[in-house]
């Protein structure tokens, strides 16, 4: 090893980035994981255990108290929020309320300046919401409100306020005590809140005539639990706590940890599934790890080879085969694990540079300050990178140990025309290639019908045995796809055509030569597939989950199409539509819900225009789920009526979610439901400007309209899980690059000793006449030829396991989108063909100046 200290350092820092490029993109998946689930569970801040009902009921303030007498309960806050006219002069309008719990662990808030409000008369701001309002602390806001009197809801009067009184209007002053930040975006889509104490919110609840149910209980412990579920005598406790406070009925609730309900709200939003880890965690670090094992593999296999006399020589003096053979493994443990422990040390210091450089970037979500190490960020690449580095050493091993060491000592005989290969050789990769495709197709399969996980390890595992039987069987006909690009080149003088010759001369050395480059292109390019096609994927399902950008919510139907004039003439809004709900029967249902609006103004606003374009006069919009519930398919006639109207209508199934029970806004004045019993929405779409920035500017419009309204802005938590997915993305760029210098190394490695291996040839080619400058443009044209080669069809392998890897992982998304990352492949092959050119003309310089007598020379 002392001796060949240059030849192994070129593996070992192959086996080091590989080993690093494994530990970041494990340490990244952690990070990007929890950082997502935070963000789906905001709303539930620190709380350990969360109380929810099971059935649509309400949870009151006996039951709070109740949940609060259990033993190890710390605080209990209702999960809750208020809505109310907030206004400094001209700016504001109707906003979010949160209550300030007594425990700031059950607050998605963080206070960043002054105090929590702790009286009436004060208020805290989101940063965003204050300076919407122009104020500071210290600053006065005044808050409208209407205060209903008692028993106003349950009154069957048709004239309630002859026997209650009319409504009364409220308007008070509030004191900023606090600006608050609101890190994962749980009031994003109201555009920021104002925080109450809870008392307060609690009483401005209790006037209203439809006050919001409280369906889940956060709940903060004495001591933080141990393990991920509810210890099962809290959670009976709990229960009978609530069953004692609905005196002893037998009430249905559920108690969760915060982990388990933040889970089960990301696996509903991702289609059953942790997204994240699955498509992150699981698929890349598994193609990072065999494409790295193939990289190590070629890259040691080429030195072992070289070191063929050296060990025919060792056996000259007595040494026997089964010391050479345990010789070469030792070597490669010692190898393998050095260069895998400084990998990994490596892969933990990128990962940490990563993390204290990225607040100055304004990612607009949080991220730990420091890695969080596993066990699998260290076990894993330490295994695979020593694991790796001894399997490769055991074929060129075995190899080394059965040539004769007389026969191997002797000078190299010129290389044949054709190499022969043995139809083991042929067998073999035939099967794998039909298996691994075979494999590979079974996964996609498994994951577009909703097997992610099994389809993941089928998917992954056929493609990486048809990759091996790619490389297997390069040999056999990559040399002859070289020579057939080559005749391209082959007219421009004798030293493009001895290079073209020469891909055929030796058939092993230019398949192992491409190959090198052939796996790190393949990885790139799969990689670059893979994040294009999930970030269209993911842009497709936000746009599902949130179709609108922007909704207002008028106090009355009659002030619509005034505040619809002001949200258009908003900038930064291109299109609005009135959207009217109101309850109908729907086939056999009474009292279904549908929405109407007009077809063509509907299309021009929401996200998933071909969705709404499905809508005509004389049909309605289901979801496949309503539609099963109504035992309906898409065609089947289904009848929308009211006292004084009817119309038949024809079943469209949409994906759209927010487009569930839709129809026009024609049938539905044929089924004539009376004003009074309809609300009317206008639904904005933004064409310009940051969401949040429109958000505030629609908010402001709509105050300076009589009526009032309340606005909700979609857009802005769409942006702001765009923004995780641009981080993502952004990581996998940066692994990206980590392969792209894998590759390179790869490459220049096997390049550069194939040049040395011949330098007898090219003294012998000077010898009777070739030029130095000729033999440099020989073997530059032979090293670009051949990068060439491994780069084409690395792009072409690459796009094919990428969109394969697509289709498996994010069809749990939805509809895939797949995507040809035109600029990164261009970049690839530029890249590529540098790399041949620069790992073949480098070496080739030292063989220019060598003298051919000299070269000729035998050892």
């Amino acid at each position: 090893m002392r001796r060949s200290a240059g030849r192994l350092t070129a593996a070992g820092v192959a086996i080091l980035i590989s080993t690093a490029f494994v530990t970041v993109t494990l340490l990244a998946g952690g990070v990007i994981q929890g950082t997502t689930h935070d963000m789906v569970a905001a709303q539930y801040a620190k709380a350990d255990v969360v109380v929810a009902t099971a059935d649509d009921g309400s949870f009151t303030a006996d039951d709070v108290s109740a949940v609060s007498a259990v033993d190890g309960v710390a605080t209990v806050q209702p999960l809750t929020s208020w809505f109310g006219d907030l206004r400094n002069g001209g700016k504001g309008g109707y906003q979010t309320f949160a209550p300030v719990p007594e425990d700031p662990r059950l607050s998605p808030l963080e206070l960043t300046d002054g105090a929590w409000p702790a009286a009436d008369g004060e208020v805290a701001l989101t940063s965003n919401l204050a300076e919407r309002l122009e104020v500071g602390l210290g600053d006065t806001v005044t808050l409208k409100r209407t205060v209903y009197p008692e028993g106003w809801a349950d009154s069957q009067a048709d004239d309630p306020a002859a026997e209650l009184g009319e409504p009364e209007d409220v308007t008070e002053t509030l004191t900023v005590t606090g600006l608050a930040a609101d890190p994962y975006g749980a009031y994003s889509v109201y555009g920021g809140a104002a925080a109450v104490p809870a008392a307060t919110l609690d009483a401005w609840n209790a006037v209203e005539p439809y006050p919001n149910p409280v369906s889940e209980l956060l709940v903060a412990l004495d001591a933080p639990l141990d393990g991920g579920s509810v210890p099962g005598p809290l959670a009976e406790s709990l229960a009978e706590s609530l069953d004692a406070a609905a005196g002893g009925a037998d009430r249905s609730v559920d108690v969760d940890t915060t982990e388990e309900v933040a889970s089960a709200r990301a696996a509903a939003q991702t289609g059953g599934q942790d997204l994240v880890f699955l498509v992150f965690v699981m698929t890349f670090a598994a193609i990072a790890l065999l494409i790295a094992a193939m990289v190590i593999t070629n890259t040691f296999q080429v030195l072992v080879a070289q070191r063929t006399r050296t060990l025919a020589l060792l056996r000259c003096i007595g040494a026997g085969t089964g010391q050479l053979y345990r010789s070469v493994l030792l070597e490669a443990a010692i190898l393998g694990v050095v260069a895998s422990a400084v990998g990994i040390l490596t892969g933990g210091v990128l990962a940490q540079v990563a993390l204290m450089v990225a607040p100055a970037f304004d990612l607009g979500v949080p991220l730990p300050a420091t890695i969080t190490p596993t066990w699998q960020a260290v076990v894993l690449p330490l295994a695979v990178g020593a694991g790796v580095t001894v399997l490769a050493a055991v074929a060129p091993a075995r190899s080394a140990t059965r040539v004769a060491p007389l026969a191997a000592l002797r000078p190299s005989d010129a290389p044949t025309l054709r190499a022969r290969s043995g139809r083991t050789r042929l067998v073999i990769s035939l099967l794998a290639l039909v298996g691994g495709f075979a494999s590979l197709g079974g996964g996609v399969a498994l994951g577009m019908n909703g097997g992610t996980q099994l389809g993941l390890v089928a998917a992954v595992g056929g493609g990486a045995l048809a990759f091996f039987g790619v490389v297997l069987s390069a040999v056999l006909w990559l040399p002859r796809v070289a020579a057939v690009l080559g005749r391209l080149v082959a007219r421009t003088g004798p030293a493009a055509r001895l290079a073209v010759a020469n891909t055929l001369r030796n058939p092993r050395r230019t398949a192992a030569t491409s190959t090198a480059l052939l796996i790190g292109v393949t990885l790139v390019t799969m990689m670059s597939t893979g994040a294009a096609s999930a970030r269209m994927s993911a842009d497709s399902l936000l746009d599902e989950q949130f179709p609108y950008d922007v909704a207002v919510m008028p106090s009355s139907p009659e002030y619509a199409e005034g505040l619809r004039d002001a949200v258009a003439d908003t900038p930064g809004i291109a299109d609005t539509v009135l959207v009217t709900s109101t309850t109908v029967t729907l086939g056999d249902v009474a009292d279904s819900s549908v929405v109407a609006a007009d077809p063509d103004e509907l299309t021009a606003v929401v996200n998933v225009p071909e969705q709404a374009g499905l809508l005509t006069d004389g049909s309605i919009l289901l979801t496949q789920g309503t539609a099963d519930e109504m035992s309906l398919d898409a065609g089947d006639p289904v009848a929308v009526s009211s006292d004084d109207g009817a119309v038949d209508l024809t079943v469209v199934i949409t994906t759209a979610d927010a487009l569930n029970r839709t129809i026009t806004a024609a049938d539905l004045g044929r089924v004539n439901v009376p004003a009074e019993n309809t609300t009317t929405d206008i639904w904005a779409h933004i064409s310009g400007g940051e969401a949040t920035t429109v958000l505030a500017d629609v908010q402001d419009a709509v105050a300076q309209v009589d009526g009032g309204a309340f606005v909700m802005g979609p857009a802005a938590q769409a942006a702001q899980f765009r923004q995780v997915v641009d981080v993502i993305l952004g990581i996998v760029v940066g692994l990206l690059a980590v392969a792209v210098v894998i590759a390179l190394i790869g490459v220049t490695n096997t390049l550069s000793l194939s040049v040395i291996e011949r330098t007898r040839e090219s003294a012998t080619l000077r010898a009777i006449g070739l030029s130095k400058e000729q033999l440099r443009g020989m073997l530059a044209v032979e090293g670009v030829l051949i990068a060439g080669v491994g780069a084409i069809l690395g792009i072409v392998l690459g796009l094919v396991f990428g969109w394969a890897g697509a289709a498996t992982a994010l069809s749990v998304m939805g509809d895939v989108r797949y995507a040809v990352p035109w600029a990164d492949l261009g970049i690839v092959l530029a890249v590529a063909l540098t790399a041949g050119l620069l790992a073949s003309v480098l070496p080739a310089r030292a063989a220019a100046r060598t003298s051919p007598v000299a070269a000729l020379g035998v050892e």
